[in-house]
Parts: structure tokens; C-alpha cells; sequence
């Protein structure tokens, strides 16, 4: 395998010009600049990336922590990170933590063995110990949650207006006449489910409707709870006439649930989600949703972190970026309107 001095050796120039060409460095002369590059590529040399972050300290690697990859949210985050990362010269590596904090735990501290330069963390969905991340961060690891904002971390973040969200397609449904909408949520403990809740709340009051606690369902996030919650909903006694989920997880569910009950949205029920799954668009009726910018919230948080590793924050110096989501109204919420007294 070549080395450098066998570069330098072919271009005729010093080991030290060509590291200097290697780093991009503007004070080399076009001259010299072209042979060491000619003698690069008729050696096929390849610098060793390891011995040169060990003397730099830095690898030009990012590690990114999801916490679902087979939920449809997160494929486009990571895309999104991985361009924003590509421009600025750094290589993402991504871990799936499958929402469990013991596998978060054990991801971090292999990313941090492996010397990213920072980290790109979506904490496990069910709340629990967070010194990991509080002892990484203070021994100077830049770090951006995205997604989630976790209580007690003094961290950057990227995060949606989860509760303006779903305010915002509750009082869509409150304008075409629903009263009883039910919410299916992510469950107590959970990030996100509280302020996605809280939108669901804050509509309905401004509204002067009354709550039903029976309409407000605790699920997981997946579409096993969305399935078993709808079809307890559907059956009742006084089943609702829309209901919201508040991830697509628990959407698929509930479509399914209507269908196996022999039921169609929005004739027999309307359908609302926090979430949108552009894959499922083929299939109807289309399901009016809540959009997050997925890919965006991935390449601003990338972007952020390339700042910190550059700049670290100072003190509690931190950024809190949060992006808007947009109403998507479809067939699924958009029939004939309910009697007022419904």
C-alpha cells in the first residue's frame, strides 16, 4: 500500500507539501498542487483517516441515535442529515435504539469509543436515566437532540410545534361539526405525548366542549394499541365521530380497525394523524395529517451540530430551533359535515 512519502517521492516535492495539499491548505502553488495530486491518483493512495484524526482530534464523523427506524418519521430525518453532513465534509453513522434507553446507553458510548466529533441524539421514546447523555455533554461532546426536547438537559435542539399541531387539526375538526373527537396518545411517560395531548385539550376548550375521558385513550405509539383502542372506540356505546391519532403508528391501526369492523371514512367515521406517510397516498381515503418537516429536522440539526463542533456553546448558552408543522386536509375529514349536537 502506498504511503505519503511515496507520494511525495513520484511528485518530487516534500512529505509536508503533500499533507499540506491533503488538508486543502491555499498556500500550496497550482504547480505543485497538480503534481501531488497526478501522483495521488497513479498511486490510488489513500490517507490513513485514523492516524490523521488522531492528530487532528477530530474525524469528521457524526454519529446519529434514532429511536424507531421502521417508523416512516425518521428514514427522511436521517436523509436530511445525511446531505447537510455530506456538504460540510463530515460521514454520518446512524444506531436504531428500538425506543428502549438501555440500547441508547450502549450506542452512546460506542459512538463516543469511536471519537464522532458530535452527536445527532432522538432520546428513547419512554422517559428514563438521561446521565449518559448529561456526562458525554459535559465532557464536551457537541450534541442536538432532535424531535425531543428532554426535560433537565441543557442540550441545542430541533423540534416541531407538536401542540400548535394538533390545535390546529382538532379545531379542523370542530369546524365540520365533530363534538365527539376522540385522541388516541402516545401514553403518560412518553416525550411528545404530553404537548401533543395539550393541543387536543387547548381546542377543545376554546370550543367550550366537554371532555369524555373515554375519548382520551392512552396507546404506544404502535399500531397494535391503534388497532385495539379504535375497535373498543368503534363499538361502544356513544363511539366518537372522529378520531385523532397522534403518530402514524397508531393511524395504521386505526384504518385497519375500520376496515376489519366493516366501516368507511369519512361516511361511517372521521379519520385524523399527527404524522404523514406519503407512501400510503395510493391507498384511500387519503388521511388529513399533521406534517412534520422530517427532513428538514434532520439537516438543521446537523447543521447546528457542525456550528457547536466549530464554536462550542458557552455556559447555558443553547439553541432551540422549532419548526412549524401544516395541516394537510384530505377525504379522510373532509365529507359532509355532522349535526351540530353530535
Amino acid at each position: 500500500m502506498p504511503t505519503i512519502k511515496d507520494v511525495a517521492s513520484r511528485a518530487g516535492v516534500s512529505v509536508g507539501t503533500v499533507s499540506n495539499v491533503l488538508s486543502g491548505l491555499a498556500t500550496v502553488t497550482e504547480d505543485l498542487r497538480t503534481r501531488v495530486e497526478e501522483a495521488i491518483a497513479e498511486l490510488d493512495y489513500r490517507p490513513n483517516l485514523i492516524a490523521r484524526s488522531l492528530k487532528k482530534r477530530q474525524t469528521n464523523t457524526l454519529g446519529m441515535i434514532i429511536s424507531d427506524i421502521v417508523n416512516p418519521f425518521f428514514p427522511e430525518m436521517v436523509r436530511g442529515a445525511e446531505d447537510a453532513a455530506a456538504a460540510a465534509g463530515y460521514i454520518l453513522t446512524t444506531f436504531n435504539t428500538d425506543y428502549r434507553v438501555e440500547r441508547e446507553r450502549q450506542v452512546f458510548e460506542l459512538l463516543r469509543s469511536r471519537r464522532v466529533d458530535g452527536l445527532l441524539l432522538v432520546v428513547a421514546l419512554i422517559r428514563g436515566d438521561l446521565s449518559h447523555v448529561q456526562r458525554a455533554a459535559a465532557e464536551g461532546l457537541p450534541i442536538v437532540c432532535l424531535d425531543r426536547r428532554p426535560e433537565g438537559l441543557e442540550l441545542d435542539s430541533v423540534t416541531v410545534d407538536n401542540t400548535g399541531g394538533v390545535r390546529s387539526c382538532i379545531e379542523h375538526l370542530i369546524e365540520r361539526g365533530h363534538r365527539r373527537i376522540a385522541i388516541i396518545t402516545g401514553g403518560p411517560g412518553k416525550y411528545l405525548a404530553k404537548n401533543r395531548l395539550q393541543g387536543y385539550l387547548d381546542a377543545m376548550a376554546a370550543a367550550g366542549l366537554p371532555l369524555d375521558p373515554a375519548l382520551i385513550r392512552d396507546g404506544d405509539f404502535r399500531r397494535e394499541s391503534g388497532l385495539a383502542i379504535a375497535k373498543e372506540l368503534l363499538t361502544s356505546a356513544n363511539p366518537p365521530t372522529a378520531i385523532f391519532s397522534c403518530n402514524y403508528g397508531l393511524n395504521l391501526g386505526v384504518v385497519q380497525a375500520v376496515e376489519e369492523l366493516g366501516l368507511e371514512s369519512p361516511r361511517d367515521i372521521a379519520l385524523a394523524t399527527f404524522d404523514r406517510l406519503k407512501l400510503t397516498e395510493v391507498f384511500r381515503p387519503h388521511v388529513t395529517s399533521v406534517e412534520q418537516p422530517s427532513y428538514e429536522i434532520g439537516a438543521q440539526g446537523t447543521r447546528l451540530l457542525i456550528e457547536r463542533i466549530k464554536t462550542p456553546a458557552e455556559g447555558s448558552e443553547r439553541v432551540h430551533i422549532q419548526l412549524p408543522t401544516a395541516l394537510r386536509i384530505a377525504e379522510s375529514s373532509a365529507g359532509r359535515l355532522v349535526a351540530a349536537g353530535s
